[in-house]
């Protein structure tokens, strides 16, 4: 990998780690790298501009989507095991 292609991987791994709503442990994961390496990244590049604002309102919007998610899907989970419970109450 040259110099070019690293600042450019480096750039990128950042970009997801603050945008993507992922937790930095699943970024570094999927990245294949260490996650203090990633941690590191991130402080040095933090006050560059490898993230716009339009980014981090981006990321924000993930983050409120991937929570209503979660929040969906506990629900879906809780109505399942309701379901299941009250099938095996019958007589």
């Amino acid at each position: 990998m040259g110099m070019k292609r690293t600042d450019e991987f480096r750039a990128d791994a950042v970009r997801i780690a603050l945008t993507s709503g992922l937790s930095r442990k699943q970024v570094a994961s999927d990245l294949g790298i260490g996650l203090s390496t990633l941690n590191k990244w991130v402080t040095a590049h933090r006050d560059t501009d490898v993230v716009s604002d339009r980014d981090l309102e981006l990321a924000r919007e993930n983050e409120r989507l991937r929570r209503e998610n979660r929040i969906l899907k506990e629900e879906r989970d809780i109505l399942k095991k309701a379901t299941t419970f009250f099938a095996s109450q019958k007589p």
